[in-house]
């Protein structure tokens, strides 16, 4: 079983940044790939991007490319959520996902996710 622990949102400016964490229990860290979701209120989690079990590939949602990257430290068991350039739109609670085999776009790819984090980016 893998927990999955975000930190860092809060109350930001538009144009500003903000970075997210996750945290995650278990050896198991680098045999997945990971991904990041949000859900604003009223509608369905969609995806944010996700990083390859390496780090080495990543992909975005075009909605955040360009203002979004993704990291991660496989010795620290962490994973990273950079957010440059912030909109309103951006407001949302942020999920990190772990679990899946290879990077995927998809919800259903991922077997285990954080309690999430609230984003909230004002005009």
């Amino acid at each position: 079983q893998v927990q999955l622990v975000e930190s860092g949102g809060g109350l930001v400016q538009a144009g500003g940044s903000l970075r997210l964490t996750c945290a995650a229990s278990g050896r198991t860290f680098s045999s997945y790939a990971m991904g990041w979701f949000r859900q604003a209120p009223g509608k369905e989690r969609e995806f944010v991007g996700t990083i390859s079990r390496g780090g080495i590939t990543t992909v975005y949602a075009d909605s955040v490319k360009g203002r979004f990257t993704i990291s991660r430290d496989n010795a620290k068991y962490m994973l990273y959520l950079q957010m440059n350039s912030l909109k309103p739109e951006d407001t949302a609670v942020y999920y990190c996902a772990s679990g899946a085999p290879t990077i995927t776009l998809a919800r259903a790819g991922y077997r285990y996710w954080g309690q999430g984090n609230q984003v909230t980016v004002s005009s």
